[in-house]
């Protein structure tokens, strides 16, 4: 139980993919231009990594090393296809607003990465666990960083009204130098942090 626990947790702070081990970058700075985006891509691709995770832990005995990756990148695109279809089927505007990060998510390094390094080794709940955790501190990285740049390169949060008509947004932030200075400082916040929890759970 307790090593479900911190493979569910190593995702979300201790190895979290954007904030921790910096992968998937260019979505990360892409779609964090607003609080819907950023929740849209980051659940997207949680659903890909479980369910991608899920089957790759499955048929990892099946699957010859040869054409391992191959095998993962098809997997992976029949995933991504399906939460597309959703996507356009139930939220078209998130998915027109997103557009080619979408069917992207097939080359994310966090989805590949997880599937050669965790879930090709490790069962099927504890593959579905790490998904799960990796998907979700995505998502909530991608929901911090959009949050902040929303809020102070637009003025508003989910599209509400934040700022008087006294305060004009800093417009930088919307745009890809705001990204990378956002994304930079909470990296630094958030590594703090960590290294702070570490050295208390060390006492």
């Amino acid at each position: 139980m307790k090593n479900n626990v911190k493979t569910f947790m190593n995702g979300i702070l201790y190895e979290n993919p954007t904030f921790v081990q910096l992968l998937g970058m260019c979505p990360t700075l892409a779609t964090t231009t607003s609080v819907k985006n950023g929740i849209g891509m980051g659940l997207s691709a949680t659903a890909v990594l479980i369910l991608s995770n899920v089957l790759i832990s499955l048929l990892r005995k099946l699957i010859p090393d040869k054409v391992r990756i191959a095998a993962y990148i098809v997997i992976i695109a029949a995933f991504v296809t399906v939460v597309e279809m959703c996507l356009k089927a139930y939220m078209s505007d998130v998915a027109d607003q997103l557009g080619i990060f979408i069917p992207l998510i097939v080359v994310n390094c966090i989805i590949l990465a997880r599937a050669e390094s965790f879930a090709s080794k490790n069962g099927v709940l504890a593959s579905a666990l790490d998904g799960a955790g990796m998907g979700l501190g995505f998502t909530c990285a991608l929901t911090i960083i959009s949050t902040v740049r929303e809020l102070l390169g637009a003025g508003t949060i989910c599209g509400i009204q934040i700022y008087g008509e006294k305060i004009t947004p800093m417009a930088i932030f919307t745009m890809p130098p705001g990204g990378f200075i956002t994304l930079g400082l909470l990296i630094a916040l958030i590594n703090y942090i960590i290294s702070k929890r570490k050295a208390a759970d060390k006492q």
